[in-house]
C-alpha cells in the first residue's frame, strides 16, 4: 500500500478512536446522572439533602398540600461534586419553613418530631438536622409517639369543638389522616388503636371517639391513663379542693385526697406514668406577671401524696394547697408554671418562667418521685412557649420559643445540668422582616 494510503487509513482510524470515546463518555454521564437519582430517591428521608442544619436559611419550594414531602433528590454526598454543595443547596429551602414550633415529641436519644405552622419535621440525630416530612395549612398543637416508627399530631383546623388527627406508622415517610378528637385535651396512645384525650377515648385509632363520665366540680381536664384508670380535680364553694381516682372509666369516681385553699384554683394539669401513679400540677392566682402553684405525686393509687413543689409569690398569693409561710416544700425556679413532662413513676420535669427577667426560662427535676427536687442552674432566654420532650430521666430536649427572635433547642444529657445548643429555627416571618 503507498505511504500517502497508510497515513490517510491511520488518520481516519484516530478521528474514528476519538469519536467513539467521547460519545462512550457521555453515555457514561448520563448513566452516572441516572443512577444518581435512583439512589437518593431510596435514601432514607434522614440522610437526604433535604435534612435541615441549624445555621442554613430559607424557604421550603416544595408545593403546600397536606401529603408526606418525599426526599430530596440532591445528592447526598457532596464530597463526590466539585461544584457547590448539592446539600447545603438543598437544605436552605427547608430552613424557612421550620420557623417557630409549637410542638416536640422524642421518640429516643437521637428521633423525634416537632412541629409548627404548617409543617412537621423528624431529627435521627438528637435535633442537630431536621428534614420536613409533612405539609399542610394549620398549625400542631401536639405530637405523640410510641416509637421511631408510629406516631400521631393534632392540628388546629379552627373548630372550637375539635382538632384534626393525623398519624404516621412508617416513621414518617407517610402521613395520613387519622380522623378528629373531639377535645383540646392532651392526648396519648396507649396502643395503636386505644387513645385517650380529657374524658374522651377511642378504641379504633380515632375515627370514633365515646364519652367518658367525669365528675362534678371538675377543675381542668380529667386524665385517663387506660380504660379502667383515670383522675380528676375538682373544687367546692367551701374552698376546698380534691384529688378523685376512678378505677372502672369514670363510672364511679373517689376522693382520695382533700386540702383547703386559700385561694381558688384556675386550672390543672395532670399526667400518668402507671396505673397507680399520678402527677397533678395545681394553677393558683395570678399578679404582677406571677403565678402560683404546686405539684403534687402518687404513686400508690393514691393513698399517699407527695408534696413535690410549692411555689407562692408575692403577686399571686400562695401556692394551692399551701400558705405563704408554709415550709419544707421545695420552690420551682421561676414566678410562673413552665411546662410538666412526666418520664416514668419516679422521674418528672418542670420548667419555670420570669417574664420581667432577661433570661426567663428555667427547669427542675425530681428522679425519686418528688422527694427531692433539683433546680437546674443554667437559664434560658425566650419569652414564648416551652418545650419539652425527655427520652429517659438523663436525656432531655428543650425548644424555647419567642415571638421576636429565633426558637432555639438546647440539649441535655445529665438531667439540664449542663445544655447544648443544637439548632436554631428561623426567625419568626413578622421579625425576620425587619
Amino acid at each position: 500500500m503507498p505511504k500517502f494510503k497508510r497515513l490517510s487509513l491511520l488518520l481516519a482510524s484516530s478521528i474514528l478512536a476519538a469519536s467513539l470515546a467521547a460519545c462512550g463518555q457521555n453515555g457514561n454521564a448520563a448513566s452516572s446522572g441516572d443512577a444518581t437519582a435512583t439512589v437518593s430517591a431510596t435514601v432514607p428521608a434522614s440522610d437526604a439533602a433535604g435534612a435541615t442544619s441549624p445555621t442554613a436559611s430559607s424557604s421550603e419550594a416544595a408545593a403546600a398540600s397536606p401529603s408526606a414531602v418525599p426526599a430530596q433528590t440532591a445528592s447526598a454526598e457532596p464530597s463526590a461534586s466539585h461544584s457547590a454543595s448539592p446539600s447545603a443547596a438543598a437544605s436552605e429551602p427547608q430552613q424557612a419553613v421550620l420557623g417557630t414550633p409549637t410542638a416536640l415529641r422524642m421518640a429516643g436519644t437521637k428521633i423525634g418530631w416537632t412541629g409548627g405552622k404548617g409543617w412537621i419535621a423528624r431529627t435521627d440525630d438528637g435535633g442537630k438536622t431536621w428534614h420536613t416530612q409533612y405539609k399542610h395549612d394549620y398549625e400542631v398543637l401536639q405530637i405523640f409517639a410510641l416509637n421511631d416508627q408510629q406516631a400521631w399530631a393534632t392540628l388546629d383546623i379552627g373548630d372550637s369543638k375539635a382538632v384534626k388527627l393525623v398519624k404516621t406508622t412508617d416513621g414518617g415517610k407517610n402521613w395520613s389522616d387519622a380522623g378528629q378528637i373531639p377535645s383540646y385535651a392532651f392526648f396519648h396512645f396507649v396502643n395503636e388503636n386505644e387513645a385517650f384525650s380529657g374524658q374522651w377515648t377511642t378504641r379504633d385509632g380515632g375515627k370514633t371517639w365515646q364519652e367518658l363520665s367525669v365528675p362534678k366540680g371538675q377543675v381542668g381536664d380529667v386524665y385517663f391513663h387506660d380504660r379502667s384508670n383515670g383522675w380528676a380535680v375538682t373544687q367546692t364553694a367551701g374552698k376546698k379542693f380534691s384529688f378523685l381516682r376512678t378505677q372502672d372509666g369514670g363510672k364511679t369516681w373517689t376522693s382520695v385526697y382533700s386540702k383547703a385553699w386559700e385561694e381558688q384554683l384556675n386550672g390543672t394539669v395532670i399526667r400518668s406514668a402507671g396505673k397507680n401513679d399520678a402527677w397533678i400540677e395545681l394553677i393558683g392566682g395570678s399578679g404582677m406577671t406571677q403565678t402560683s402553684y404546686s405539684l403534687f405525686h402518687t404513686a400508690d393509687g393514691g393513698k399517699s401524696w407527695q408534696p413535690v413543689v410549692a411555689n407562692s409569690t408575692a403577686g399571686a398569693g400562695p401556692a394551692p394547697g399551701f400558705k405563704m409561710d408554709d415550709k419544707g416544700v421545695p420552690s420551682n425556679e421561676g414566678s410562673s408554671p413552665g411546662t410538666l413532662y412526666v418520664v416514668d413513676t419516679k422521674t418528672a420535669f418542670l420548667g419555670g418562667q420570669c417574664q420581667a427577667c432577661d433570661k426567663p426560662n428555667t427547669l427542675g427535676y425530681t428522679t425519686d418521685g418528688g422527694k427531692t427536687w433539683v433546680n437546674d442552674k443554667p437559664q434560658l432566654p425566650g419569652y414564648g412557649q416551652q418545650l419539652i420532650a425527655a427520652a429517659d430521666a438523663k436525656h432531655v430536649s428543650w425548644i424555647l420559643t419567642d415571638s421576636e427572635n429565633s426558637s432555639v433547642m438546647y440539649v441535655s444529657q445529665d438531667s439540664g445540668a449542663h445544655w447544648t445548643k443544637t439548632h436554631t429555627f428561623a426567625k419568626p416571618k413578622a421579625s425576620a422582616a425587619k
